[in-house]
């Protein structure tokens, strides 16, 4: 019998290379999409769609997981659906906090009325760190968000926690911190980037915007990233992970990197705008993946600079074909 997966969140970055390993595993992977999503918001699964089954379902919607639960009978749910981007979570607090926090709540009650031997995987985010209380942060660094998304992802994280002690839930959660691909949203900073990168070396564009050029990250490859989170629901005890490639890197590091890869000086491109800027930063981010290593026998194999000029390749490839179908 193959093995059965629920991904919440399957159109997304996340969700698509995840569905991809599962696939390759030999499971029969369902995914939860909203009434909302258009068709062109399929595009990551694109490739695989005619090997998974959809099924509706909405994270403010309690009764519609455990209908998702029933038809799909899972071994394994990933729960990889939030409102994910942190600059939108100021102005849209209270949803980032139904769905991103509380949706989490909702899904961990369905499976425990419908199914309870269900191994949970909740993503966790190193936002949670914030305004962080140790360098690097690992499993046990005290929690300090610095945004409305950090909150509901420290709720999330706590309610898993909750319900695999009160309940005997297999609920694990992984603390990951940023991981990219070419398949990220434009609207994070390290596509942002490597599109403008991209955009400017073909002529068609002339500036890049961008706000604190010092933050500084540690970012991975997000399909590094997904193998950490199916090896964790391997595992016979739930536990929580962070998952890290333990170096850091700013955002002008980012930027020279991308730039760099095109032959193009960043400076005569890149614009600082107080219209980027975050209410509160979080200014140092690095996580200690060694828990991961020992534990799951997981390391990273995509280093920052091979990560960053595959996003700016593909972001090449995909605007000259743009050019050429205009």
């Amino acid at each position: 019998m193959a093995k059965r997966a629920l991904i919440t969140g399957i159109t997304g970055q996340d969700g698509s290379y995840l569905a991809e390993l599962l696939l390759e595993k030999g499971y029969d992977v369902f995914g939860l999409i909203r009434r909302s999503s258009t068709p062109s918001s399929y595009g990551r699964i694109r490739h695989i769609q005619d090997k998974i089954i959809l099924i509706p379902g909405d994270m403010s919607d309690q009764t519609s997981l455990q209908h998702a639960l029933i038809q799909s009978d899972p071994d394994e749910v990933y729960n990889l659906a939030a409102q994910s981007f942190v600059q939108t979570s100021w102005p849209q607090p209270v949803f980032t906090g139904d769905v991103t926090g509380l949706g989490v709540t909702r899904l961990l009650d369905a499976i425990r009325f419908v199914k309870p031997s269900v191994r949970f995987y909740q993503a966790s985010s190193s936002e949670m760190f914030g305004k962080v209380q140790e360098v690097p942060q690992r499993e046990t660094t005290p929690l300090y968000p610095r945004s409305p998304y950090g909150v509901a992802k420290v709720y999330g994280h706590w309610i898993t926690i909750n319900y695999r002690e009160s309940y005997g839930i297999h609920g694990t959660s992984g603390i990951l911190f940023n991981h990219e691909s070419p398949r990220r949203g434009i609207e994070f900073v390290t596509r942002k980037v490597t599109y403008n990168a991209a955009k400017i070396k073909l002529g068609l564009a002339k500036e890049l915007r961008l706000g604190n050029l010092d933050a500084r990250r540690d970012w991975g490859f997000a399909g590094d990233y997904v193998k950490a989170m199916w090896l964790m629901l391997q595992q016979d005890t739930a536990d929580d992970f962070v998952i890290a490639t333990g170096e850091t890197h700013t955002v002008q590091k980012l930027v020279e990197t991308a730039f760099g890869h095109v032959d193009l000086d960043w400076k005569q491109f890149v614009v600082q705008d107080p219209a980027f800027m975050r209410p509160a930063e979080v200014d140092l981010l690095i996580g200690d993946p060694g828990k991961a290593g020992k534990i799951l026998g997981w390391e990273p194999e995509v280093d920052f600079p091979m990560l960053i000029k595959m996003m700016v390749d593909a972001d090449l490839k995909q605007l000259k074909s743009e050019m050429v179908n205009d």
